[in-house]
C-alpha cells in the first residue's frame, strides 16, 4: 500500500518539475528577449529530464513486471504445496486412523525395544497383558517390565536380537494374582538408514491352556507316590495330558537328578586386598539327548505350582555337598544362588538353611542369597525378615537388578553386595544417563561398605570403563561363560 502511494505521488511530482521546468524556460525567453544560448541551455536541461525520467520509469515498469511474474510463479508454487500438504496431512490421518485400528484390535502384543533395552512402543494389547497404562510402560527396561526372574529366560534373545537375530521360542510369565502365561514369542531386528540395528520388534501370541490346573507342593508329592514307573518326560511335555501332570514330572525331575548346576564367574576388578573370585550358581535341566533347558523355559511353570522353594533347597543342598569335596578350592569364594520370591515367603527355609549348614559342617559365609530389587519390593517385610534369618545363619546378601531404587532405601537392610542392572551396563557407554547412575550408585555404595558387582559385561570398552569407576567386581558373557560346576 506505501509502495502504490509513493508510486502516484512520485508520479505527480516528476509532472510538477516538467511544468517547472517549462514555466522556468518560457519565463527565460520572456525576461532574456530571446536570448538564444539561455533557451538552448534550458532546452537542453528539459529534454535532459524528460529522457531521464523515461529511463526510470521504463525501467522501473521491467522491475515490476519481472516481481509480478516472480510472486505468480512463487503464487503458483505455494498453491502447489499447500495441495501436496493437504494430500500430506490427510494421508497421515487416514495411516493414523488405521494403526489406532490395529493397535486396538490386534490381538498380538506387540512392543518395540531400543538398543538400550527399554520399551519405546507398545500396543493395547501389550498394555492390557501387563495391566499397565502407557506412563508405566514408556521407557522402561524389560527387565522391569517382565521381572528378574522371567527376563532371566528371555535374556540371552533379547541381547542376541539386538544383535541383529530374528527368533522364535515359547515364553512363560507370571502375571499379578499367580497367574501363569505360555506365549509364543518372535523378535524381529530392527535397523536405522545406516544399517545398524536399532532395536527389535517383541511379538507374542499368548497359547495358554485356559482350562490349566494350579497345583500345590502338596498335591504334586502325593500324586507324584504314583507315577514313579511312567516314561520318562521332560518338564515342558505336559501340554497333551495338562499341567498336573507337568507339575508332577517337574518334582520327578529334581528326584531323579535331571537337573545341574552351572557357574558363572564374578571376577574382582581389582588386585586389592581381600578382593578374590566369587561365582553365580545357575541351574539348568537336563533334556533326554543331553541338551540343556535354560531356566527360563521352566521356572515360571515351577512358580507356578508352589515348586521354586522345593528347586531352591534342592540348589543350597547340592552346593554344600559339592563344597564339601572340592579341599582345593579358595576358601574365600562365595557363590551367589538366586532366591525365588516364594522362597523368600517361606518361614521354614531359614531353619532349613541352618540344618543343611550344621550337616554339611560348612560355614554360612560361603553362600551368598541374591534378592531381585523386584522381588524386594513386592515381598516387603518377608524380604527383610528373610535377610536378617539368613544372615543370623552367617550367609551373605546381595541385591540383584539393582538401580530403580536409591540406596537409602535399603540401607537398613544390611547387605554385602550390590549387583546394579545389567541394562543399564549395556547402554553406560551410549547413555550418559546410565553411566551417571551407576556411577552415583558405586560412590555411595562404598560410604556404606557395600561391595557393587556389574550383570551383563558384554565387552573390553565396559570393563575398562567399570575399573575406571571403581565398580569392585564384574560379571557376564565378556568375564567368563558359565560351566558345569563339577568340571
Amino acid at each position: 500500500m506505501r509502495r502504490r502511494i509513493f508510486h502516484n505521488v512520485r508520479t505527480y511530482l516528476v509532472a510538477l518539475a516538467i511544468i517547472g521546468v517549462v514555466v522556468t524556460l518560457v519565463a527565460t525567453i520572456f525576461f532574456t528577449q530571446g536570448n538564444l544560448p539561455w533557451i538552448a541551455f534550458l532546452s537542453g536541461i528539459l529534454a535532459a529530464s524528460v529522457l531521464a525520467e523515461a529511463a526510470r520509469a521504463s525501467r522501473s515498469e521491467w522491475v515490476l513486471m519481472r516481481r509480478t511474474a516472480q510472486l505468480a510463479a512463487m503464487k503458483e508454487k505455494f498453491e502447489h504445496e499447500s495441495g501436496m500438504l493437504r494430500i500430506a496431512e490427510q494421508k497421515i490421518s487416514d495411516d493414523d486412523h488405521r494403526l489406532r485400528l490395529l493397535d486396538d484390535t490386534l490381538s498380538t502384543m506387540i512392543a518395540l525395544i531400543g538398543a538400550d533395552g527399554r520399551c519405546q512402543y507398545h500396543n493395547r494389547a501389550f498394555r492390557e497383558w501387563l495391566h499397565l497404562n502407557s506412563a508405566l510402560i514408556d521407557g522402561r527396561p524389560l527387565r522391569e517390565l517382565f521381572g528378574s526372574k522371567a527376563y532371566a529366560g528371555m535374556a540371552t534373545a533379547v541381547q542376541q536380537s539386538l544383535d541383529g537375530q530374528a527368533l522364535r521360542y515359547e515364553h512363560l510369565q507370571e502375571m499379578p494374582g499367580r497367574v501363569v502365561y505360555r506365549l509364543s514369542v518372535e523378535h524381529v531386528p530392527l535397523c536405522d538408514a545406516s544399517g545398524k540395528v536399532s532395536g527389535f520388534y517383541w511379538l507374542a501370541d499368548d497359547i495358554t491352556q485356559r482350562d490349566d490346573l494350579t497345583l500345590t507342593e502338596s498335591r504334586v508329592k502325593k500324586a507324584l507316590s504314583t507315577a514313579h514307573d511312567s516314561k520318562k518326560k521332560s518338564v515342558l511335555s505336559g501340554k497333551s495330558s495338562g499341567r498336573v501332570e507337568a507339575g508332577i514330572q517337574f518334582i520327578s525331575a529334581i528326584e531323579r537328578g535331571e537337573f545341574c548346576l552351572f557357574c558363572q564367574l564374578i571376577s574382582p576388578l581389582s588386585a586389592a586386598p581381600g578382593n578374590t573370585a566369587h561365582y553365580e550358581i545357575l541351574i539348568r535341566l537336563i533334556e533326554e539327548e543331553g541338551a540343556m533347558i535354560p531356566p527360563g523355559a521352566f521356572f515360571s511353570l515351577a512358580e507356578k505350582h508352589g515348586l521354586m522353594p522345593y528347586l531352591d533347597r534342592w540348589v543350597v543342598e547340592h552346593v554344600l555337598r559339592w563344597a564339601v569335596t572340592q579341599t582345593g578350592r579358595d576358601k574365600d569364594s562365595i557363590f551367589f544362588i538366586n532366591m525365588a520370591q516364594t522362597t523368600i515367603n517361606d518361614p521354614a527355609f531359614p531353619e532349613f538353611l541352618l540344618s543343611a549348614l550344621d550337616e554339611s559342617g560348612m560355614p554360612g559365609s560361603l553362600l551368598c542369597f541374591e534378592v531381585p530389587e523386584t522381588t524386594l519390593l513386592a515381598a516387603g517385610s518377608h524380604a527383610a525378615e528373610f535377610i536378617r534369618q539368613v544372615r543370623q545363619c552367617g550367609c551373605r546378601v546381595a541385591l540383584s537388578g539393582f538401580g530403580r531404587n536409591t540406596i537409602d532405601e535399603i540401607r537398613g537392610l544390611q547387605v554385602e553386595f550390590l549387583k546394579l542392572d545389567g541394562s543399564m551396563i549395556l547402554n553406560m557407554l551410549n547413555n550418559p544417563a546410565d553411566l551417571a547412575r551407576v556411577i552415583s550408585i558405586d560412590r555411595t555404595a562404598k560410604k556404606i561398605s557395600v561391595k557393587t558387582v556389574a550383570e551383563l559385561v558384554e565387552s573390553e570398552e565396559i570393563v575398562a570403563k567399570l575399573k575406571e569407576i571403581g565398580i569392585d567386581y564384574a560379571q557376564g558373557f565378556g568375564i567368563s561363560r558359565p560351566s558345569r560346576l563339577d568340571e
